[in-house]
């Protein structure tokens, strides 16, 4: 009887490399976070979103559910590590990112055939215009700071865009090495 109640306890090996899987992702997601943070940019909405590639990386090889999971552990992970949480700088990432992970799961759900790069799209204007929206109405208050949004949505169009291809090319390389 205890046997039986250990193995109903115990997880498979499934489970437990899948949940091995996803940590390891988290830590990259994590690193990408943190090392962004200390690029130069022209402010915090001008980032390359890097962590935005093992989002897309996690979507493809372990489902939605993990993609968001992933894509909320690694804002507040990284925001506990480099000291924004709770700061406007952690309210405007937690927005982006869950603006542009929510996009890239409806993305994947409904539209068929769509690439990673125009997931990565996709998602890239999400972000933008959600933290547009935060900064405006928690910040700012000036609708005079959506004459910004264009040259800010040309950019990040770039950014998801290189962020797809980096997707796309390493997504079935870790594919094919987790399914052998």
């Amino acid at each position: 009887m205890q046997v039986k109640a250990l193995e109903m306890i115990r997880p498979s090996l499934e489970e437990l490399q899948h949940k091995a899987q996803w940590m390891s992702l988290l830590m990259l997601a994590v690193s990408m976070h943190v090392l962004e943070a200390g690029l130069p940019g022209l402010g915090p909405w001008l980032k390359p979103g890097l962590a935005n590639v093992i989002t897309l990386i996690t979507l493809v090889l372990l489902g939605p559910r993990a993609a968001l999971a992933l894509a909320i552990a690694r804002v507040f992970t990284g925001s506990m590590l480099i000291g924004t949480m709770l700061t406007p700088t952690f309210v405007m990432s937690l927005s982006g990112a869950m603006a542009a992970t929510l996009t890239m799961l409806a993305a994947w759900r409904w539209l068929p055939g769509i690439s990673l790069i125009g997931i990565s799209l996709l998602g890239a204007i999400a972000h933008m215009l959600a933290q547009f929206v935060v900064v405006e109405s928690l910040f700012i208050q000036q609708s005079a700071i959506y004459y910004l949004l264009p040259p800010f949505l040309l950019i990040s169009c770039a950014t998801g865009w290189i962020n797809g291809a980096i997707a796309t090319y390493i997504t079935p390389r870790l594919f094919h090495r987790i399914h052998e």
